[in-house]
């Protein structure tokens, strides 16, 4: 069956825009999260990015209208009683992706499919903490979800054939291409990305050049829109750390330790450009923070 309501726990920029796909293409969508600022926020967010649409004549004034009102904010995670899918996308934590999936496991509706937008923590795991592992998949989205054209669907060691299929024609429905992981650290993309993002680190710390010249270097000789430690301050420190230790714990291997320096930059509360700081400065100064080859 087609999905006709969907919920999005986690108003942050990821689910924000899984919840502006879903009311585009015509589903009723509750975006659900506990800080009534953040989804004042998230509602503005939408709607200033419908209106982008609008102006470049890429949706109607009306479909435009119509999508806000089949948005629906709260705070209540019950109100998603009806949803025939959930979309998670709050803090990258298994612990407390965990504890919200035992939630929804007894709020939802047997048929219901638990989707998680994790980008790296094993779907198996956070399947173990329901009752309906055939039912629980990964729908990893990238930043932002109303631009970028890719998911990355990620199937559990239980993950049925039919939530699949039900997940990717979703998916399909967004206008998004598919591309299909089994359940491994990191999956396929992150797998790919965040060691190089990594290793753009290393090579600030150790003093093999500025960060400047090591994205220039990688812009210019990969033909890549932004360089790894550009892209980094994009996604966010705190969560590249945080794939990089998941990376590390769950695949055993030393070439996937985080660099130091990412993890002092972490501490620091440089996270990117959500703070106005990481490794490149977002009209914040930044504060000294000293690599290998000055120590």
């Amino acid at each position: 069956m087609e999905t006709k309501v969907m919920g999005v726990v986690g108003s942050g920029q990821m689910g924000s825009g899984i919840a502006q796909l879903a009311a585009v293409v015509g589903i009723e969508v509750w975006l659900v999260d506990t800080d009534s600022s953040a989804l004042n926020s998230a509602t503005k967010s939408i709607s200033n990015s419908i209106q982008r649409f609008v102006s470049r004549a890429q949706l109607s004034q009306e479909a435009g209208k119509d999508a806000m009102n089949r948005l629906k904010c709260t705070q209540d995670l019950e109100e998603l009683r009806d949803a025939d899918v959930i979309v998670e996308a709050i803090v990258e934590s298994e612990d407390v992706k965990k504890k919200l999936f035992l939630e929804l496991d007894r709020i939802a509706k047997v048929s219901a499919i638990l989707a998680s937008n994790t980008s790296s923590i094993s779907i198996t795991r956070l399947a173990s903490a329901t009752s309906r592992p055939r039912q629980v998949i990964g729908m990893h989205f990238f930043n932002p979800p109303p631009i970028m054209k890719l998911v990355e669907i990620v199937r559990g060691a239980d993950t049925s054939n039919d939530t699949f299929t039900k997940v990717k024609a979703l998916a399909e429905r967004f206008g998004k291409s598919v591309v299909c992981s089994q359940d491994f650290p990191g999956f396929i993309v992150n797998r790919i990305l965040m060691p190089m993002i990594n290793e753009a680190f290393y090579a600030l710390y150790t003093g093999v050049a500025t960060k400047e010249d090591i994205d220039t270097g990688m812009k210019l000789g990969l033909n890549q829109k932004m360089g790894p430690l550009e892209l980094a301050d994009f996604i966010g420190l705190d969560v590249c750390l945080s794939i990089m230790k998941v990376l590390h714990s769950g695949l055993g291997d030393p070439k996937y330790s985080p660099c130091p320096l990412l993890v002092q930059y972490v501490d620091a509360g440089r996270l990117g450009r959500k703070r106005g700081i990481g490794v490149h400065s977002y009209g914040k100064e930044p504060e000294p923070v000293k690599s290998l080859a000055r120590l």
